[in-house]
């Protein structure tokens, strides 16, 4: 995740809990442990634009929806919001319009991105790929600016075969067949 997080309190939040904070307060959950979030840097705000409207830009006129964040992925949804893990990635893809309700997208999304915080490199590398794996999330990304590189972990068999692409490559995404991004205009500050 691009943002630094910091654990708040040792108390066990939910997502219900996460719903009766103040709107513009920036967090997620793992757990039943809450974790504020800092605002991302301006070239971290770049890569996922510029993502962001090559993604939209093919799935124009297409059902599948593409999202920036703050958008809320509950992985595991219960009915009565008592969800003990809670994302806001930085851009995420749903492809069956069924997961969409108006707080975000409940079930595990088809594809996330999370671009690396060089503050916090674990939290997207180690916690979220172990949560986003055990949702049997299809497609995890994960953007790493200062290497300039990508790591595409394709759910095959409940195990995430990954592939590195650097920033003279194009990096095809499995879950829309035909889009693939020219990693150099990624990159491009």
């Amino acid at each position: 995740m691009s943002e630094a997080a910091e654990r708040w309190e040792e108390t066990y939040y939910t997502y219900k809990d996460y719903l009766e904070t103040d709107e513009d307060y920036r967090a997620e959950i793992v757990d039943g442990q809450l974790y504020v979030m800092t605002p991302p840097s301006r070239y971290h705000q770049g890569i996922g634009r510029n993502l962001l409207v090559k993604l939209a830009l093919f799935l124009e006129g297409k059902p599948a929806k593409v999202y920036p964040a703050p958008f809320g992925v509950r992985l595991f949804p219960k009915d009565d919001f008592s969800d003990d893990t809670y994302f806001e990635p930085d851009i995420t893809v749903i492809c069956d319009p069924s997961k969409l309700d108006d707080r975000g997208c409940k079930g595990p999304p088809d594809m996330i991105v999370e671009i690396l915080s060089p503050s916090n490199p674990q939290n997207d590398t180690l916690v979220k790929f172990r949560k986003y794996l055990q949702a049997h999330v299809r497609e995890y990304w994960i953007v790493d600016p200062g290497e300039k590189t990508v790591h595409a972990c394709i759910l095959d068999n409940n195990q995430y075969r990954v592939s590195v692409y650097n920033e003279s490559q194009t990096a095809p995404v499995s879950v829309l067949p035909g889009c693939a991004i020219e990693l150099k205009a990624l990159f491009a500050d």
